[in-house]
């Protein structure tokens, strides 16, 4: 085999955990804002509401993935 072709995988299995821990606050936030969009399509007097709503919402699973990443680093 040839030494330039030797793959190594260093790191934690925490982050391999993380990175897939990241695929629910992604789909969350765009759930989120989709449902603004379909909202203020439907009601565009509503649209600040929904907005403010919209906020929170994106405030709370942000936090989730903040914490996922401090827990990665925690327990190693």
């Amino acid at each position: 085999m040839l030494p330039f072709l030797e793959i190594t995988i260093n790191g934690s299995i925490n982050m391999i955990g993380y990175a897939l821990a990241t695929l629910g606050p992604a789909l969350g936030v765009a759930w989120i804002f989709a449902s603004v969009i379909n909202g203020t399509a439907r009601q565009p007097e509503a649209r600040g509401a929904m907005m403010g709503t919209a906020w929170i919402g994106f405030a709370v699973v942000e936090a989730l993935a903040i914490i996922g990443i401090a827990l990665a680093f925690v327990l190693q």
